[in-house]
C-alpha cells in the first residue's frame, strides 16, 4: 500500500490514486489503493476535509476544514485539468492574472511539495460567442475607419461630420442597451433567492451603474470635442479631432459597423487570426509572470469532430434533442434519468434570464421558443450569418461554450476527472453545465472529484472584467511592479477569496520582498564572511601543513551562544543557538501544515516571516559569533519553501536568483569589466577632484563622488552597498532590475519633496505679500477703509465715534477696535523697519514680494 506524504520528497513523484489528489485528505494517514480500474469504487475516506469556500465535493457540498465525514470518490487517469478561456477580447488583465497565478501556486505545492505526478491541461477556447463578436467588430471596425478616415475624396469637416455623426448613433446605441440591461435588473429576485443570488444581484447593479457613469463621461467628452469642433478651420486640426472622437468610441463604433454588417463575415481567416493573435499574448504574458507551462495544451477548434459525435451520443440516449439545427440538453431527461442538475451552485428555481444569457453566449438565444425548457442549454448552435460553422448531422454549426471542456478534458484525462479549476464565476452555469452533459454521456453520476476555483480580483469593490472597463493589464502592472510582486500579493491572500487590488496589497507585497530579500543579503554576507580563506594572521591551523581556513571552523563550535533569555526574555531557558534551530524546525513544521490545510499560502508565508525575524534577531545579538551552519540551514528553508511557491527561480540554493551579467555567462574577464570599469572610473574621478583644490572643498566633492558611486553606479551592477553606523559599509548583490527600479522610487520621492518644498515655499511667499498688502495701510486709515459702512464719523486717530445708526460707539465695542488697530500698528511698524532695512519704501519692498511670488509661481509649473 502506499503511504502518503507527510514531507516533502525529492524522491520519485507519486501518482494520485483513487482519485484523492489533496494533500488535507493524507494527514490522517488513511490505507490507500495503489489505483483503480474504469467502473471500480474507491473505499470511504474518513479525515479532515478542506477548507471551506472554492474547495467542493463531488456533489458541490462545502467542504469546510475540521469537519470529518466521509465521501466517496474514483478516477482511471491521475490529473488536474486546468481550463483557461483565451476569449480573444483584448489583452490578458490581471484579474486573468489571479486565476492563472492561484492556479500555478496549487500546482506547484502539489508537485514540489508534496510530490504528486500531476498531468496540467490548459484548453483553448478559440471560438465562442464572444470571440465571434470581438473578432468581427476588430475586423470592421478597421474597414470603417479606413473609409472614413481616409477617404481623399471629402474635405477635414466632412470626415468630422460623418463621424460624429456614426459617434452619436453608436452612444445612442449602447445608451439603449443600457436602458434595456437596468429593466431586466429593476425585476425583483424570485422568492427564496439564496444569499449567492441577492450577492450576485447587487453586484450586477454596481456594475450597471459603473457603465451607465462611463457612458456619461464619453458622451460629455464627445460633446467637449464637439464644441472645439465648432471653432476650428484648419484641415489638420478637424482630422485630429476626428481621430480623438474615433477613438473616444472606439468600442460604440465597432458594436455599431457588426450589428450592420456583422452578418457578411464568414471567413474562418478572420476569427482564427485573432484566436492566435491573443494565444500568443496569453503565453507570452504566463512566461512573464512565471507560470509553467502547461503539460497538455488543445484548441476547441481542432476538436470540431469528435465535439459533433460526443453531441450524438447524447441525443441517441435520449438526454438531447435537436430544434431548428441546434442540439440542447434536456433538463427534464437529465433528471429523469436519475442525475442532479446545480451541484455547484444549488438552486431550486428556475436559472435566471441573466445566468441563461451568461451560458448562452453573446449572440446566443437564451430564451427560444422552440426549447422544451427555457433552463435547456445548448451542446450545438446552429450558426448564423456571420458566424463560422462546421458540417454536422443538424447542418452547418459550431459547438456550445461548454461541450468543448467535457469533451476535450475527458480525451485527455479520461471520463473522470481529479481536478477541475477555474476562476470562482464559472461555478455556474460553465462547470455545472459541464458536469451534466458529462454525466449524460457517461451514465454516470460524477465527473470531478474536486473544484478548485479561485477568488475574484476585484477594485473598488467590482470584479475586474473588460465589460466593466475597469481592467488594468497584465503588462500594464509588469511596467511597474515585478512579477515577484505580483506573485507575493496574490500568495498573501487566500487563493478562494476575492480579493482587492489597491495601492495597499501592492505596497504589502513590496515590503514582504524587501524583508527576504534583506534577509537573503545579511544571511549571505555573514556566510561570506565566515567562510573566508583568510583566518588571519596567528590563527590556528585547521589541518596538517595548512595555514588558514574558513573562520567558523578557526572557533568553538556546537551551541555556543549565552542563554536565550538575554536575547529574549520570553523565550525558554538554553542557548540562543539551540532556540533557533528549534525554530527553523517549528518554522518548517508550521508550513507543511499550512499548505496541507487547502494550501494556506499566507500562513506560510507568515511562518517564513516569523522565521526572518527570529533570525535577524539573533544576527543582531550573537555578532560575531554566529552559528554559521544553523544560519544556511534557515536560508535554506526560506529558500525552499519561496521556490515551491514560485517566489524564487532558478538553481540557486540559498535567496533569489541573480544575473549580474545579462544572462550571457562568458569569460570571467566579461564578468569582471563592469566592476572594474567602475572602480577604475571612480578612482579617476576621485583623483581629478583632489587636484587643484583646498582641503574642505576636496572633502565634499569626494564625499558626494563616494554617494554617487553607491546610488547610481553600484545598483546598476546589482552591487547593493550600505553604510553602517559604524563608519563601517557592506555590500550585497541583488537584482540589478529591483534596485534600479528603487533608484527611481528615491529620485521620485526626492521630486515629490521637492515639489511639496516648494508648494510651501510659495504659499509662504504668497501669504508675505498678500499680509504687506495688508499690513501697509497706515494704522489711521485701518477702519475708516474696512468699516465704512458700519460707522457714520471717525476721529483723527481713524476711531469711530457715531456708528451707522448715529449712536454715540459703546465703551466695549471701542476697547475692541482699540486692539485692533493696536496689533495693526504693530504689523505696519514690523513693516516698515523691514523696509528700511532693505534700504527701500513699503511699496518697493511689496513691488519685491511680488516678484518672488511670481517667481516662486514659474518653478511650481
Amino acid at each position: 500500500m502506499m503511504q502518503p506524504p507527510t514531507r516533502p520528497s525529492d524522491g520519485p513523484k507519486r501518482r494520485l490514486p483513487g482519485g484523492v489528489p489533496v494533500p488535507w485528505l493524507l494527514r490522517g494517514d488513511p490505507a490507500l489503493p495503489r489505483g483503480l480500474g474504469p467502473g471500480e469504487q474507491a473505499p470511504a475516506l474518513v479525515g479532515p476535509r478542506p477548507g471551506a469556500g472554492a474547495l467542493q465535493g463531488p456533489h458541490g457540498e462545502q467542504l469546510a476544514d475540521g469537519d470529518a465525514g466521509a465521501f466517496q470518490a474514483r478516477a482511471r487517469e491521475p490529473g488536474s485539468v486546468v481550463h483557461v478561456r483565451a476569449d480573444g477580447d483584448d489583452a490578458c488583465h490581471m484579474g486573468h492574472a489571479r486565476a492563472y497565478l492561484t492556479l500555478d501556486i496549487l500546482r506547484r505545492i502539489m508537485e514540489d511539495w508534496f510530490g504528486y505526478d500531476v498531468v496540467y491541461h490548459v484548453n483553448i477556447t478559440d471560438v465562442d460567442d464572444k470571440i465571434i463578436l470581438r473578432a468581427r467588430q476588430e475586423h470592421l471596425f478597421k474597414e470603417w475607419r479606413s473609409q472614413a478616415m481616409d477617404n481623399e475624396a471629402k474635405t477635414a469637416g466632412q470626415v468630422l461630420a460623418h463621424v460624429l455623426g456614426e459617434s452619436d448613433a453608436a452612444m445612442e446605441r449602447k445608451a439603449a442597451k443600457l436602458a434595456k440591461s437596468r429593466k431586466q435588473l429593476q425585476v425583483p429576485l424570485p422568492q427564496g433567492a439564496g444569499s449567492r443570488e441577492v450577492e450576485d444581484h447587487e453586484a450586477a447593479v454596481k456594475g450597471q451603474e459603473l457603465k451607465e457613469a462611463q457612458l456619461a463621461e464619453t458622451t460629455g467628452k464627445l460633446q467637449e470635442l464637439k464644441a472645439k469642433a465648432s471653432a476650428v478651420k484648419e484641415e489638420g486640426a478637424l482630422r485630429e479631432l476626428a481621430s480623438s472622437a474615433v477613438s473616444l468610441c472606439t468600442s460604440e463604433l465597432g458594436e455599431l459597423v457588426d450589428a450592420r454588417k456583422g452578418s457578411s463575415v464568414e471567413e474562418h481567416a478572420v476569427f482564427d487570426a485573432h484566436s492566435r493573435k491573443f494565444e500568443l499574448a496569453f503565453f507570452e504574458d504566463m512566461e512573464a509572470l512565471g507560470v509553467r507551462p502547461p503539460d497538455v495544451v488543445t484548441r476547441v477548434t481542432e476538436y470540431v469532430g469528435r465535439i459533433a459525435k460526443f453531441v450524438e451520443t447524447i441525443v441517441d440516449k435520449g438526454l438531447a434533442y435537436e430544434a431548428n439545427g441546434s442540439v440542447y440538453l434536456s433538463i427534464d431527461a437529465f433528471k429523469a434519468a436519475g442525475h442532479s442538475y446545480r451541484k455547484l451552485k444549488p438552486f431550486a428555481g428556475d436559472t435566471s434570464e441573466a445566468d441563461m444569457a451568461e451560458g448562452e453566449g453573446a449572440i446566443g438565444d437564451a430564451s427560444a421558443a422552440h426549447k422544451k425548457h427555457k433552463n435547456d442549454f445548448a451542446l450545438w448552435k446552429a450558426s448564423k450569418p456571420g458566424e463560422p460553422w462546421w458540417t454536422s448531422r443538424w447542418g452547418k454549426g459550431r459547438p456550445g461554450w461548454h461541450i468543448e471542456c467535457s469533451v476535450i478534458a475527458s480525451d485527455i484525462l479520461g471520463p473522470n476527472l481529479d481536478v477541475h479549476a477555474g476562476g470562482v464565476d464559472l461555478k455556474f452555469p460553465h462547470h455545472d453545465n459541464e458536469l451534466a452533459q458529462s454525466e449524460a454521456f457517461y451514465g454516470h453520476s460524477q465527473w470531478v472529484n474536486y473544484f478548485f476555483h479561485a477568488g475574484h480580483l476585484d477594485i473598488k469593490g467590482l470584479k475586474m472584467s473588460k465589460s466593466l472597463k475597469n481592467f488594468i493589464t497584465i503588462r500594464q502592472a509588469l511596467e511597474k511592479h515585478s512579477a515577484r510582486q505580483i506573485r507575493l500579493m496574490f500568495l498573501l491572500q487566500p487563493w478562494d477569496k476575492n480579493m482587492n487590488y489597491s495601492d495597499q496589497t501592492v505596497a504589502d507585497a513590496k515590503a514582504k520582498e524587501a524583508l527576504f530579500r534583506n534577509f537573503f543579503g545579511s544571511v549571505k554576507a555573514k556566510l561570506a564572511e565566515s567562510a573566508s580563506a583568510e583566518a588571519g594572521e596567528g590563527a590556528p591551523s585547521l589541518l596538517p601543513g595548512k595555514q588558514g581556513g574558513p573562520k567558523w571552523l578557526a572557533e568553538a563550535v556546537g551551541w555556543r551562544n549565552g542563554p536565550a533569555h538575554q536575547w529574549d526574555a520570553a523565550r525558554s531557558s538554553g542557548s540562543a543557538d539551540a532556540q533557533l534551530c528549534k525554530a527553523v524546525s517549528a518554522c518548517s513544521d508550521a508550513v507543511h501544515a499550512a499548505l496541507a490545510r487547502n494550501f494556506d499560502t499566507p500562513a506560510a508565508l507568515q511562518a517564513l516571516i516569523g522565521l526572518v525575524k527570529e533570525v535577524n534577531s539573533y544576527l543582531a545579538w550573537c555578532e560575531a559569533t554566529c552559528a554559521v551552519p544553523l544560519l544556511r540551514k534557515a536560508c535554506a528553508l526560506v529558500t525552499k519553501v519561496l521556490k515551491c511557491l514560485g517566489v524564487v527561480e532558478g538553481a540557486d540554493d540559498l535567496g533569489f536568483p541573480l544575473d549580474l551579467g545579462g544572462g550571457k555567462g562568458g569569460s570571467s574577464e566579461g564578468g569582471l569589466k563592469p566592476y572594474l570599469d567602475t572602480f577604475r572610473d571612480f578612482r579617476h574621478e576621485v583623483r581629478g577632484l583632489m587636484r587643484g583644490k583646498d582641503a574642505a572643498a576636496a572633502s565634499g566633492a569626494v564625499l558626494a563622488a563616494c554617494d554617487k558611486v553607491r546610488d547610481e553606479t553600484l545598483p546598476k551592477l546589482g552591487v547593493r552597498l550600505e553604510d553602517l553606523g559604524d563608519g563601517s559599509s557592506r555590500w550585497k548583490l541583488d537584482d540589478p532590475e529591483v534596485l534600479l527600479r528603487e533608484m527611481e522610487e528615491r529620485r521620485e520621492r526626492a521630486l515629490a519633496a521637492a515639489r511639496e518644498k516648494s508648494a510651501k515655499k510659495l504659499a509662504a511667499a504668497q501669504k508675505k505679500h498678500s499680509d504687506a498688502l495688508q499690513h501697509a495701510v497706515p494704522p489711521a486709515e485701518l477702519l475708516p477703509s474696512t468699516k465704512a459702512k458700519d460707522f457714520l464719523e471717525f476721529d483723527g486717530q481713524g476711531l469711530p465715534t457715531k456708528d451707522a445708526k448715529g449712536e454715540p460707539v459703546t465703551k466695549s465695542a471701542l476697547s475692541k477696535l482699540k486692539k485692533m488697530v493696536e496689533t495693526h500698528r504693530k504689523a505696519h511698524d514690523k513693516l516698515l523697519a523691514a523696509a528700511a532695512k532693505e534700504g527701500c519704501s513699503v511699496e518697493q519692498l511689496i513691488q519685491a514680494y511680488a516678484a518672488a511670488v511670481v517667481a516662486l509661481e514659474a518653478e511650481n509649473q
